[in-house]
C-alpha cells in the first residue's frame, strides 16, 4: 500500500505563487509514475503534471512554462512538488496527487486552491 499525502493549498491572489507537496509512504519502491491532478467545481479531474522515476516530465498546455513538478527521492518516503507561479483564477481547484505502482494508482485526499481575482 502506498499512502499519499497533500499539502501547501490555499488562498493566494492572481498572479502569486504556491507550493504544493505530497508525501508518498509505505510501500514506496516501484512507483514509478508520479503526478498532479485538478478538479474544480463542475469539471472533470484533468492532468496538471506528471513525472516519471527517471524523471520525465509532462505538462498540461495551459500550465506549461507556470508549474513545474519536481520529486525527490529518500529512503523511506519520495515527495513530489508541484511548483506554481502566475497563478490565475483559473487554476481554482482541488489538487490531487497520483502515485502509481505497476498497474496500481494512488491517489491523496486532495488540497484545495483557492486563487482570488
Amino acid at each position: 500500500q502506498v499512502q499519499l499525502v497533500e499539502s501547501g493549498g490555499g488562498l493566494v491572489q492572481a498572479g502569486g505563487s504556491l507550493r504544493l507537496s505530497c508525501v508518498a509512504s509505505g510501500s514506496i519502491s516501484s512507483i514509478n509514475f508520479m503526478a498532479w491532478y485538478r478538479q474544480a467545481p463542475g469539471k472533470q479531474r484533468e492532468l496538471v503534471a506528471s513525472v516519471t522515476g527517471g524523471g520525465v516530465t509532462n505538462y498540461a498546455d495551459s500550465v506549461k512554462g507556470r508549474f513545474t513538478i519536481s520529486r525527490d527521492n529518500a529512503k523511506s518516503s519520495v515527495t513530489v512538488y508541484l511548483q506554481m507561479s502566475s497563478l490565475k483564477p483559473e487554476d481554482t481547484a482541488v489538487y490531487y496527487c497520483l502515485a502509481v505502482k505497476w498497474a496500481l494508482s494512488y491517489w491523496g485526499q486532495g488540497t484545495s486552491v483557492t486563487v482570488s481575482s
